[in-house]
């Protein structure tokens, strides 16, 4: 069977417009999941004014710029994230092009990516964790995982467990000490969903990557006076960050830490 990397330039082509145009569809979930809409019924429509979007105005980026970011009906704002989403999924395909090495490789890191950066949205506005992207991809990930070569179902089962045992564990030890919640259980499902696709190493990267960047960030909103130490951030916002650059990534960060603590 003919492998990703043998369709050449071809291959980056249809990455990233088969991003774009799921990107168009991860800004339906994240409009519509956090609401309870259904993501099917109905078709495109603007939020403002009901009126039905055609297809010509419904191109991912091309429709956004030809109508100048607004509804060709009542002239309301489309958001900038609509594109955004967009253009930084195409950009995750087109690096999981690059990176996979098989077709099961493929479909596992573009199905990761797009979740985190679907959750990512939703979390950052709304700080929820909808069970339909999370609980999907834990099944997806283990599924897949049997789909590639470069990826072990055991592996799968056994980073799903850990992202989410591990991190209900230390939810549960916090809300004990603390007297007061520290994470949702939203958090715990999409821990899991990571280690299906990432395995145990890459649960514990991830874990690492999302609390450094989380870190940063708060220090930095404390600093410039836009928050307190009782600040509490959207997680998944950071998890998904943390997940998405140790899929990236992982691989040479988790080799040059055996080296620097060689057995």
């Amino acid at each position: 069977m003919t492998g990703p990397s043998e369709l050449g330039p071809f291959l980056y082509l249809f990455a990233g417009a088969a991003g774009l145009l799921v990107g168009s569809f991860l800004n339906v979930l994240a409009h519509r999941l956090p609401r309870g809409e259904s993501v099917v019924w109905p078709g495109s429509h603007c939020p403002a004014c009901g009126a039905p979007i055609t297809a010509l105005q419904n191109i991912p980026v091309v429709s956004w710029i030809a109508l100048r970011g607004k509804c060709a009906v009542c002239r309301a704002p489309i958001p900038l994230r609509y594109p955004a989403l967009e253009i930084a999924n195409a950009a995750l395909w087109i690096g999981v092009a690059l990176k996979a090495r098989d077709w099961g490789g493929f479909l596992s890191g573009a199905f990761l990516t797009s979740a985190c950066l679907a959750l990512l949205a939703i979390d950052a506005e709304f700080q929820i964790l909808p069970d339909k992207i999370t609980l999907t991809g834990i099944a997806a990930g283990i599924g897949l995982a049997f789909l590639s070569p470069s990826r072990a179902p055991l592996s799968a089962v056994l980073g799903a467990a850990l992202g989410a045992g591990g991190l209900f564990l230390v939810a549960f030890l916090y809300e004990k000490i603390a007297g007061h919640e520290g994470m949702g259980l939203g958090d715990v499902k999409m821990l899991g969903m990571i280690g299906a696709f990432l395995g145990p190493a890459g649960v514990l990267l991830t874990i690492l990557l999302a609390s450094l960047s989380g870190s940063v960030v708060g220090i930095a909103l404390i600093a410039a006076g836009a928050g307190t130490r009782k600040l509490r951030l959207p997680f998944g916002v950071f998890l998904a960050i943390g997940a998405v650059a140790a899929y990236f990534f992982g691989a040479p960060l988790i080799a040059r830490y055996r080296e620097m603590w060689p057995q």
